[in-house]
C-alpha cells in the first residue's frame, strides 16, 4: 500500500505479512486498538528500517484531524508516540507495521514502467484484512481477466 509519493521518492507498507509478534508484546498501549482490527499482531511492513513502526488506523469518515494523514478512504496514519487515549477521537482499530518499503526519486516509476509491479486500486478492507495471508489472492481475483488467473498460482512454483 503506497502511503506517500513525491519528487523525493515513495514509501509504502506490505499488507499481507503478519508476524507472530503480538502488538501487546511490542507496544502494549496499542493492544486494545489492534484487537479491533484482528489479527492483533505486528505486520512486516517491508525491509527498510525494521525497527521503525508505522501505524495505520481506521477512523470514522470525515474525521480529519491534525497528526493524521489520510491514506485511503477511512485509513489514516497515526502518531504512535501519542497514547491511544490521547489520540483525536474516531479510531476504530489500528494495524502496526514493522519497517516499510521505500524507493528513491523516480525509482518506483522506473520499476512500474519495466513491468515489475501491478498497480491496482486498494480498498479499506485490504488494509485491515483479517486473513492477510490470503490478501494477494483476493486482490488479484477481484480484478478479473488475466490478473484473476494469477490468483490461482501456488505459493511456491515448485508446488505446481
Amino acid at each position: 500500500l503506497l502511503l506517500d509519493h513525491g519528487e523525493e521518492g515513495a514509501l509504502g507498507v506490505v499488507l499481507n505479512r503478519p508476524t507472530p509478534v503480538g502488538v501487546d508484546e511490542l507496544l502494549e498501549a496499542w493492544a486494545r486498538q489492534a484487537a479491533m482490527a484482528p489479527p492483533p499482531v505486528v505486520f512486516r511492513g517491508g525491509p527498510v528500517a525494521p525497527d521503525a513502526v508505522i501505524g495505520l488506523a481506521r477512523v470514522h469518515h470525515g474525521t480529519d484531524t491534525p497528526g493524521r494523514s489520510r491514506v485511503l478512504g477511512s485509513v489514516t496514519t497515526i502518531d504512535l508516540a501519542v497514547a491511544p487515549d490521547d489520540q483525536p477521537p474516531g479510531m476504530e482499530g489500528v494495524r502496526l507495521f514493522s519497517g516499510y518499503a521505500g524507493w528513491a526519486a523516480a525509482q518506483l516509476e522506473e520499476e512500474i514502467a519495466e513491468g515489475a509491479w501491478f498497480t491496482l486500486t486498494a480498498l479499506v478492507s485490504d488494509v485491515f484484512a483479517s486473513d492477510a495471508e490470503k490478501l494477494w489472492h483476493d486482490v488479484l481475483q477481484r480484478q478479473g481477466g488475466d490478473l484473476a488467473m494469477l490468483s490461482g498460482y501456488p505459493p511456491h512454483p515448485s508446488l505446481n
